[in-house]
Formats: C-alpha cells, structure tokens, sequence
C-alpha cells in the first residue's frame, strides 16, 4: 500500500484538505476580532471590546459545537465523504460572502461557515481514525502528523490574510481565505482514490433512526439559522447569549452521555469508554478556553501593547497569529517520533499523564504573559518575544493533549457512533471557546495581569484535580492507556 511519512497514503489527501480548511478558518480568525473593533472609518464595525470578543466567541463556539449534530447527520445520511464535500462548499460560500461589505452579510457568512464546518470536521477527523484500524502509537503519530496540515494551514493563512485585510482591505483579506476552501475540496476530489473504502456511509437499520438523525442533524440546525437570520436586526445581549450558550453546551453534552450510556446496544465496557471520554471532555474545555484567547485577548495583546517594529517594517498584528501554529509544525513530529520512542521501551506517558502535562505547560504560558502584562501596564510597548515565549509553553501543552485527545476519541468510541463522538469532542473545543471570549471580553474592565493571572491559577488547579482522579479514569479506561 501506498504510503506518506511512512503512513497510509490516504493520511496525505486528508492532512491537505484539512490544510485549507484551516487556512481558510485562521484567516478569517485572525482579522476577525481586529476587524470588528477597527473604526468605521477605518474599514471595520466599530465594535466595542465585550461585544466583539462576545460574538468572536459565540462564532468559534458555534463552529466547533455545530460537529455534534452535523457528525449525527453524517453518521446516518451523508456519509463522510459527502460530509467533506458538502462542509467544504458551505464553508467557501461563507467566506465569499464575508467579502462582502454589509454587515448583515457578516452575520450570514459567520453563519454559512459555522454550519459547513460542523459538517467536514468531525467527517475528516473521523476517516483519518479509520486510516488506523490496528490502533496503537501509529494512530497516535498519524494524529500527530494530521495535525501538522491544520498547524500548517493557521500558519500561512494570517501572514496572507493578515498582510491583506489590514493593510489593503479588510474583505479582500475575508475573500482569499474563501479561495482556500475551494482549492481544498479541488485536492480532495483529485486524492480520494487513496482512501480506499474511507469514508463511506455504512447502512443503519431502521428508518425511524435515520429520519431522528436527519431532524437532529438537518431541520433543528436550520431552524436554528432561520430564527438567527431573523432576530439579526433586533439587539441582543450578546454576553447573556454567550453565558447561556455556555449552560446549553453543558447541559446538551450531559443529556448526550446520559442517553448514550443508557443504549441497550452498547456493551458494559463501551459505556465505561463513553464515561471516560465524557472526563476528558471538561478537561479538554479548560485547555481551550485557554490557548483559544490567542485570536481574541493575546490578538488585541498584540495590537494594543506590543511592540511591532521588526528590522524597521511595522508588521500587522494578525502576523503574530501564526507564530503558534508554526511552532506546531516544527513540534508535532517531534512528538510523534517520541511516542513511538518511549513506547518501544514502554515509557510512554498515558493519555492521563498527557493531559496534566498539557494543562501544566499552557498555565506556564499565561503566568509568563502575566509578567508581560504587568509591564504593559505602565503604558509601554512590550517586545514580541513576550507573546513567542507564551505561544512556545502553549504549544508544548496543546500537543501533549490536543492530537491524543483525538486518538482517544477515535479510540474509545463505538463504531457506529464514531463521526458523532468526534462531533462531541469538538464541543469540548466549543466550550472553550466561549469561555475565551468571555474571558476576552474582561479586557478593559480587569487589569491585564489579574485577568492573565486569573487564568493561570485556574488552568493549574484544573491540572491537580486531574491528578486526582487519576484511578477512575484508569478504571473507566480499561486496557487502553
């Protein structure tokens, strides 16, 4: 069989796909923020701090928490491979649309890209867990080298769109990472053939089930668009949406364990990997209301109290956005050579083991952003190397947990749920982010080194209650570290 750094060639057509997905979604991340609170006058809404943080979290939140029930739609109708394709187009629709200068425009694209996204991410994530039916450290690599196209991708996509939408027009900047999606989907019809029978939907019995999976999938979804499209131009309080959309996520995640765990189809043990996934889960949140504030509070760090002069060139603050994903790249092989490595002389830390680390390293990251901060707050200009110091710690953390998080999932979950568990794990990552925008939004009524501050003692804490529970996870783990 064909292979790509040693893995199934299949793992090339879905790392480049995911690369221009994530170069389209980064792209837009990177001027979102920075856009909305930029000046009429100066191409932008003119948006204060906690509205804008408010809707950039509501945006990211949305796109992550719209994989549950695009994963079910995928699941029982789609397929996997339509779901990428179908995601994919919705997805570009919405950034051409975001190139268009009107503000109900704005908040058509953001909704055009939050339900595409729902539909291709859990649809590719899950077809590179096929990829690996053996399991083991080379799924865990493979994961690792797939996350390199998405790290790739927010790399090169804010240099790009950075340089453009601040420098020449904001929406010109919206408009380029539209043309990313679509060169994404040209790849991935032109690689399919590698993925071999990857992808395909599998028959379900019943039609009862199908036709739930279609109105969870499809119709809530869209009535959902319908009544945003509608209350639109009525003014809303966004930071209340944002708080509530936070208890629906949690009270939406809990009813889906409770319920999966309840199915009379699923052994003892698949309901104990349910359990374990479910731990994780909030574990998983926390890491990303963390690092997910680089597009939002570490963005308008950058813009406001950074020093941006580099060799005599200015550099537009959206350029700092892709240090982190840089250091991924370099990184993330690294990591994947090392958990090969250590699991050769059975050494590898468990997933447990990862997460703390994890936890432990981003929390680092913001006690060194806080020391930044607290020199900001004399009123002058802090050096770059402060944000590249905090983005090193983070993507120390990010990728001891973030592609394992992955691996586990894809790992743990039973084979006819696998597209929506991924959907859910995805919500994690939307949980996060609605935490980091309110968090983000905290910007001009605390002080930058308490919020920081703030930040850092809860990511710590979240840490030592992991350790604490290190014995039930190994119980609800079973045989799979």
């Amino acid at each position: 069989m064909p292979t790509f750094l040693d893995q199934p060639r299949g793992l090339a057509t879905l790392f480049l796909t995911e690369f221009w997905e994530r170069f389209s979604y980064y792209g837009m991340r990177a001027l979102l923020i920075l856009f909305m609170t930029a000046s009429v006058a100066d191409g932008g809404l003119g948006f204060d701090t906690v509205k804008a943080a408010s809707i950039y979290g509501l945006y990211t939140a949305s796109a992550y928490l719209a994989a549950l029930p695009g994963g079910m739609l995928v699941d029982r109708l789609l397929g996997q491979r339509r779901g990428v394709l179908v995601g994919g187009t919705i997805i570009a629709l919405g950034h051409f649309t975001m190139a268009i200068h009107s503000d109900t425009a704005f908040y058509m694209a953001l909704l055009l890209i939050v339900t595409g996204t729902g539909l291709l991410k859990p649809s590719v994530t899950a077809m590179v867990g096929e990829l690996y039916p053996e399991g083991g450290a080379r799924r865990d690599a493979g994961f690792s080298i797939f996350y390199m196209g998405i790290n790739l991708g927010a790399t090169v996509a804010p240099l790009i769109t950075g340089y453009l939408g601040q420098r020449i027009d904001w929406h010109l900047g919206f408009g380029i990472a539209g043309l990313g999606m679509v060169c994404g989907l040209v790849q991935y019809q032109r690689g399919a053939k590698h993925l071999g029978n990857v992808g395909h939907r599998r028959s379900q019995p019943g039609d009862a089930r199908r036709w739930r999976a279609l109105w969870l999938g499809g119709v809530v979804p869209i009535v959902i668009v319908i009544v945003a499209v509608v209350t639109m131009r009525v003014p809303l309080p966004l930071v209340w949406m944002a708080d509530v959309g936070g208890v629906v996520i949690v009270l939406v995640t809990t009813t889906y364990f409770v319920i999966a765990c309840r199915r009379p189809d699923l052994t003892r043990r698949e309901k104990q990997h349910l359990g374990a996934i479910a731990v994780f889960f909030v574990f998983s949140a926390t890491c990303w209301s963390a690092l997910e504030q680089a597009g939002s509070s570490l963005n308008l760090f950058a813009q406001r109290n950074t020093d941006l002069t580099l060799l005599g060139f200015a550099m537009p603050a959206s350029w700092l956005q892709s240090v982190a994903p840089f250091l991924i790249i370099v990184l993330a092989p690294v990591f994947a050579w090392l958990w090969i490595a250590l699991s050769k002389t059975h050494r590898e830390p468990t997933t447990h083991g990862k997460f703390v680390w994890g936890l432990v390293s981003i929390s680092l990251g913001f006690a060194l952003l806080t020391i930044a901060a607290g020199r900001a707050a004399s009123g002058q200009l802090v050096s770059p190397l402060w944000l590249v110091g905090t983005y090193l710690l983070h993507t120390l953390g990010e990728l001891s947990f973030s592609p394992v998080g992955y691996s586990l999932v894809t790992t743990l979950s039973p084979r006819s749920m696998s597209s929506q568990l991924i959907g859910v794990w995805l919500t994690s990552i939307s949980l996060g982010n609605l935490m980091a925008g309110r968090i983000a939004g905290q910007i001009g009524t605390w002080p930058m080194p308490q919020l920081f501050g703030t930040v850092t003692v809860g990511v710590l804490v979240a840490a030592a209650v992991l350790v604490a529970l290190r014995s039930p996870i190994r119980r609800l783990m079973g045989d799979v570290r």
